[in-house]
This record gives C-alpha cells, structure tokens and sequence, in this order.
C-alpha cells in the first residue's frame, strides 16, 4: 500500500458522494488532509477522518455560485487550498447516444457536468494555490474517449475528451505557479456509474474484454489520482495518465 502524507494540506474533491470521489477524499482524509467535498448526493455514512477535517457541500457542480461559495468556505475553514481533485461525472445511458439524433438539451448538461464544472473549480481554486506557493489538480476522464464504442455516448466521451485539453492547458499556464495539472483516464471501473454490471456474469462478460482479467477498483483509481496530487508526483505535470488494466492494448 502507497503511504501518502498530506498533514497541513486542504483539497477540494467534487463527486466525493460516491465511488471514485468518495475515495480520492478517503485517502487524503487519511493520510491527514482536509477535504472540501461537493457532490449532488447526500454525505456519505463512510467518510474516513475526523469531522474537523471535513466540509460536505452538497450541490450541483455545474452551479458557479454554488461553487464559489462551497470553495471560499472550505478555505475560510481551513485556511487554505492545495490540491484539486475533479471527479465529478454524469454517464446517462437513458438519455446520451449518438450526437445524430439525441436530444441537444441533454449534450449541454452532459458538458455542463463533465467539462464545465472543472472550469469553475480551476477558476475558483487557483488564487488560493497562489497564495500558498503552488498545488496540484487532477482531473478525470476516461478511456472511451480515446476508443470507439458500439453503443455510443457521444456527450460523454467528447466532454470527457475535453478534459485532457483542458488539463494540459493548466499544465502549462500555471507551472510558472509551481501548480501541477494532470489527467486520469480510467478504464473499466465497477463504480455506482456502472448499475448496469449487476450480476456476476455481468462482470465476468466486462472483465473478459480486459488483458489483466478483472475490472478495476475505485481505490485502485483514486490511489492513480491521489499519487498525481502528491509530492512524490512534484516533476509530473500535463501528463494523460490511463489506468486501464491494458485494456487500449487490445
């Protein structure tokens, strides 16, 4: 097990109600962070660390004011912000399918979730970096959008290809900051997005398609991400980072 040290560190982590969010913040509540989480569910039973390390904000990322407000909060709290983990994501097999007949309201709320949302925790979590002598950002996307897929959703891949521009862009901008920038690309997660693996032929069928035989955990992929945050990262940035379990090798 990687041992983290983040004492004396505040991030913030969007889509810590559940799944990989819940455990980015986990392992930075652990290792002696604070964490100012956002997410549209309700707070987690789960959550690790003591109460006076914690902030749950619940409300919608896409919201600005909702996220100016969660984020000078937190640093009111703490007193200060470090790192930035975006997680947060919507994948809508209902309503997301292939841009040449779905439904054009739904692709902007898909961006607005997906994309948009990590403009406004970018923009609302830099001058607090800046004034603690830099930080660290990750950002998740995903592997489906370097891939075609059969049973397409057009939304989410192509905002989740907007990530990565976006992640480099930062990378470049804010190195001067001594503020680090990088993206996750998971794979194949078993994540509450995923409802639909709900039988273990199901997940057999999925882990079938991946060369290390099995689908990842969110530990496995908030421990990539929490790494990219950390100091042992400190001469990593605008890097797309895939954890897939090798599944782009087939």
């Amino acid at each position: 097990m990687i041992r983290f040290d983040f004492s004396n560190r505040v991030a913030v982590v969007t889509g810590a109600g559940g799944g990989m969010g819940l455990q980015v913040a986990n392992i930075m509540l652990g290792a002696g962070g604070s964490v100012i989480m956002i997410d549209v569910k309700p707070e987690p039973d789960d959550l690790g660390g003591d109460p006076q390390q914690r902030l749950y904000i619940q409300g919608d990322v896409s919201d600005p004011e909702l996220v100016n407000a969660a984020i000078s909060a937190g640093a009111k709290q703490f007193g200060r912000i470090d790192y930035l983990a975006n997680v947060a994501g919507v994948l809508w097999f209902d309503r997301d399918a292939s841009l040449l007949e779905m439904d054009m309201d739904v692709w902007d709320q898909v961006f607005d979730i997906n994309l948009k949302s990590m403009v406004y925790t970018a923009r609302a979590t830099v001058p607090h970096m800046r004034e603690v002598g830099g930080g660290a950002m990750v950002h998740f996307s995903t592997t489906q959008c370097l891939r075609g897929d059969p049973l397409p959703q057009d939304a989410y891949s192509t905002a989740k290809a907007g990530v990565g521009a976006l992640s480099r862009s930062l990378a470049m901008q804010l190195a001067a900051d001594n503020i680090r920038s990088n993206a996750i690309y998971p794979g194949l997660t078993h994540t509450p997005l995923q409802a639909r693996w709900d039988t273990p032929e199901k997940l057999a069928a999925v882990a079938a398609h991946v060369p290390l035989g099995r689908i990842g955990t969110p530990q496995e992929l908030a421990t990539a991400a929490v790494f990219l945050l950390s100091d042992g990262a400190s001469y990593i940035t605008g890097i797309d980072l895939v954890v897939d379990g090798g599944l782009l090798l087939k």
